[in-house]
């Protein structure tokens, strides 16, 4: 090797050595140009990297973009020109000129302005670091209107900033536009979703007079927060309580609810009952998975009087009118689960089966060894207590209690047919022990009794598709018919004892439905009785595909039981049930549920409803509800009085800012609107508003006016999207 080669091989080296060591110096940083112009310097020796026109820096979770960087990647520190943005933990920081420390998070800006939705703040003489976990600011502007100039705003000489935390402000004044409204010696407020925040809902209400219901939603940490109710109602009174929401994970999570009212005018309220004026209601509820298999759950409601929830709490009372008290513990394996539920009656004026308690054991269908046989069972004792509801401190019933001890089994055998047909025989017993009862209802003494049921189920499933059928006005790219009949046939022979021999404190409801006929579907276990019928049914569906993937067309259930040896109590036929939804267009939807009695040739109910959103400026949902009168001395589904209704919903966008969304409901059997709602709808850049008023009319000709004004900040909305339309008694705070 010459020496000119030495010399040269020896640079090499060097050059090598030098380039790693800087490389392993500049370990974790990102230096790059954002555009063609722009170029990055270093100078190794110092550790410093000058970049210009358009740069961006990261270095852990920190990212800077900036015109022109100066970066010490020895001592972390940065100093940025020029459309500065800083962003570090969903946090952005924003200025002209910036010095940034990426090691210790110093700060320092003349002039600044940051925010992670919905908070965002302006000011200047910004300066801190992450040792004391805050920045400073003096002259500072806070808001939640994410604009340059924002709507209203919250002017401080001094606000502390905690990153993905807290804001503090002092000597604050808020304004709205450029007028000064309240002045705040101190002021703190979370960053993030989770923000504490006012609602108010003013409004009238004819049963109410003017009224205005408060609240502030205080956001304690992430495991509880609280909403504080402070409600004015012109005839009423004063109302108030707390909310509050709790989540400890598997520990549990639930809400407590409490609310008092000194009602000024409860006689208003009495429908007959004896009201109070010193109303209030509990509500309480309580979720926990403290192991994998293992859940517990509890709901509390009580009411001092029968009427609070549906006078003051609408949304809630349409929901559940007749809220029950349970806890529940559930555990459960592969193949057996153990549960056992306590129903205590906390409302006097409510009918209740007290569950004191009531334990049950279910074994799930599960394959008996190497057996084709499959067998389920379900087996519960308890103590229960019929208590009939009291008006006025008088019983409209008598009351009576008893233990009862029951345990089902039951074998099915499935088997496949020709690769098409599926049969599933099965045959299984109950056997059910009652103790004495006792109360001033009593009237049974100690029984036990058999059940024996038989039967079997089949089914197939029969399909043809028509690829090439295609129509662009009905959206149908190709078509697919599924039929599918079903046949069970239920035999049960008369039991030893009869419902009327039992107390009854599982026993048949009024329905709208057709309710199970087998084992253990069928969950009336006082008011089992013999059984010889046939269920047929028939599913039609369909199908094409629309943006590529399946839809359905046509869904379309029929179905009826056929009773080949029916009671004294029962017809030959059970009503005839037809379940339709159907989709001709993807903007359409119509829905039909009917029931027909053969026997009489008579419509028992029809519930026919459609809607149309062609696009997203209008839509309109419509629906029609008939329900026949029904008494009956032996059929235990009749529901008593029926209704005639028809509801209409029709919503309008005339642009970006306004909307408009009219209600009416016709009771076509008196002949009137008995419901209407008409909601105009504003959109304030940084805040939404509704102005809604609604009469009703009840049957006595009574009008009912409601103006309420609904507003909410877009940071913090007070119900999500949609939420008006789903439940509209949110707009008058029903």
């Amino acid at each position: 090797m010459t020496r000119a080669q030495i010399i040269l091989v020896s640079l090499l080296c060097s050059l090598s050595v030098t380039f790693t060591l800087r490389a392993q110096e500049l370990s974790g940083w990102e230096i790059e140009a954002l555009s063609d112009q722009g170029g990055v310097v270093y100078d190794f020796q110092n550790g410093i990297a000058t970049a210009t026109n358009g740069v961006l820096v990261r270095y852990g979770p920190a990212v800077l973009t900036a015109d022109n960087v100066t970066v010490n990647h020895v001592t972390g520190d940065v100093m940025a020109d020029g459309k500065v943005r800083i962003q570090r933990d969903n946090q952005v920081w924003a200025s002209e000129h910036i010095r940034y420390n990426f090691l210790t998070r110093q700060l320092e800006a003349q002039q600044f302005r940051t925010g992670m939705s919905p908070m965002y703040v302006a000011g200047e003489g910004l300066h801190g670091e992450w040792t004391n976990r805050y920045y400073v600011a003096t002259n500072a502007v806070v808001t939640t209107d994410d604009i340059e100039n924002p709507t209203y705003k919250l002017k401080a000489r001094r606000v502390r900033i905690l990153p993905g935390n807290t804001i503090e402000a002092r000597d604050a004044v808020l304004y709205l536009g450029d007028v000064p409204v309240f002045y705040l010696p101190y002021y703190s407020r979370k960053i993030g979703p989770r923000m504490n925040h006012f609602n108010f809902l003013p409004g009238y209400r004819t049963s109410f007079g003017a009224y205005l219901l408060s609240s502030y939603h205080w956001y304690l940490n992430d495991k509880l927060d609280t909403e504080l109710h402070l409600d004015y109602r012109q005839r009423r009174g004063v109302g108030l309580g707390p909310d509050v929401n709790y989540n400890y994970g598997r520990w549990g999570e639930g809400t407590f609810k409490f609310y008092y009212l000194h009602d000024e005018d409860p006689d208003s309220d009495a429908h007959g009952a004896n009201i109070p004026s010193n109303r209030e209601r509990v509500y309480f509820t309580y979720l926990a998975q403290p192991l994998t298999n293992l859940s517990i759950r509890s709901m509390v409601r009580q009411q001092g009087d029968t009427n609070i929830v549906r006078t003051f709490f609408e949304r809630e009372y349409r929901e559940n009118p007749q809220p029950s008290t349970f806890v529940e513990a559930n555990k459960f394996w592969d193949n057996f689960s153990l549960d056992t539920y306590v129903q205590p009656r906390l409302n006097d004026f409510l009918e209740t089966v007290e569950r004191l308690p009531d334990v049950r054991l279910t074994g799930y269908q599960q394959q008996l060894g190497a057996s084709p046989l499959y067998y389920g069972s379900e087996s519960s004792v308890g103590y229960y207590r019929r208590l009939f509801a009291e008006t006025n401190s008088m019983p409209t019933g008598m009351d009576y209690s008893a233990a009862r001890a029951d345990t089902y089994h039951q074998i099915t055998l499935p088997y496949t047919f020709f690769g098409w047909l599926n049969v599933s025989p099965r045959v299984g017993g109950r056997f059910t022990y009652y103790s004495d009862a006792s109360g001033p209802g009593s009237t049974w003494e100690e029984e036990t009794r058999g059940v024996f049921n038989t039967g079997a189920e089949a089914s197939f499933k029969a399909s043809r598709v028509w690829p090439s059928v295609e129509n662009r006005f009905f959206e149908v790219d190709g078509l697919r018919h599924i039929l599918q009949p079903s046949f069970n046939y239920v035999y049960v022979p008369k039991p030893s004892a009869t419902p009327n021999q039992l107390p009854q404190f599982d026993y048949v409801l009024p329905s709208l439905r057709l309710l199970p006929i087998d084992f253990p579907d069928f969950n009336a276990v006082d008011s089992i009785d013999s059984e010889n019928v046939l269920r047929l049914g028939l599913r039609n569906k369909l199908q094409t595909k629309r943006d590529g993937k399946v839809a359905n067309l046509l869904n379309w259930d029929l179905y009826t039981d056929w009773r080949l040896d029916p009671r004294s109590d029962q017809t030959r036929f059970s009503d005839v049930y037809s379940d339709v939804a159907s989709w001709p267009w993807s903007w359409l939807r119509f829905e039909s549920l009917t029931r027909y009695n053969p026997e009489n040739a008579q419509l028992r109910m029809a519930f026919e409803s459609a809607t149309l959103q062609p696009n997203n400026t209008w839509s309109w949902s419509f629906a029609y509800f008939y329900l026949r009168d029904y008494y009956s001395a032996t059929d235990p589904t009749a529901w008593g009085e029926g209704t005639d209704n028809f509801l209409s919903t029709i919503f309008y966008r005339f642009d970006d800012n306004w909307g408009f969304r009219l209600t009416h409901r016709y009771d076509l059997r008196e002949s009137r609107l008995s419901e209407q709602a008409y909601s105009i709808y504003r959109d304030l850049r940084s805040w939404t508003a509704a102005l809604t008023l609604r009469l009703r009319q009840d049957q006595n000709g009574k009008d009912d006016v409601t103006v309420a004004f609904v507003f909410s900040i877009k940071a913090f909305p007070r119900f999500g999207v949609g939420g008006d339309a789903s439940t509209p008694r949110m707009l008058w705070g029903g």
